[in-house]
């Protein structure tokens, strides 16, 4: 149990990278990716997989501007935006995500930082969408939120 990797942790630790962003470059706009993405530099905007097996790794001096969608990623670096990890998400010691974080797995290191909401999607699926306005309102009470236009 301690000490022993399974298949899926494998896997994810021998990401293969398609695209490096270098630490001293500047993109602005979205990006779309499939396959591994590593990057090392600042992306101002939004940063998409296309496909369920990409990864994200966002080194320690790498910095995103805007929201992340990707199944896996290694963060260590910084990003300003939320962030929604479809399968596995972790946060290694130097990351800070100033923002809320969707994940269905994830790893947390000391010294990680997040300033925004842990929120759990069991299998990477989309928070339960209610069929009418009453069920939406209970369910904001519930979590002590404010529904408006109900």
């Amino acid at each position: 149990m301690w000490g022993r990797k399974t298949q899926t942790t494998q896997k994810f630790n021998a990401a293969k990278i398609d695209t490096l962003v270098g630490r001293h470059t500047q993109l602005k706009g979205d990006v779309k990716f499939t396959g591994g993405l590593h990057v090392e530099g600042l992306i101002e905007g939004n940063v998409v997989a296309e496909d369920e097996d990409s990864i994200l790794i966002l080194s320690e001096n790498g910095l995103i501007k805007g929201e992340v969608r990707v199944p896996n990623m290694v963060l260590n670096g910084s990003v300003e935006g939320d962030v929604h990890a479809s399968n596995r998400v972790e946060l290694a010691t130097k990351s800070r995500v100033t923002g809320n974080v969707y994940y269905n797995l994830i790893e947390m290191a000391i010294g990680a930082e997040v300033n925004g909401s842990l929120v759990h999607r069991k299998g990477g699926k989309p928070q339960l969408e209610y069929k009418n306005a009453g069920a939406k309102a209970e369910a904001a009470a519930d979590k002590g939120g404010v529904v408006h236009g109900v």
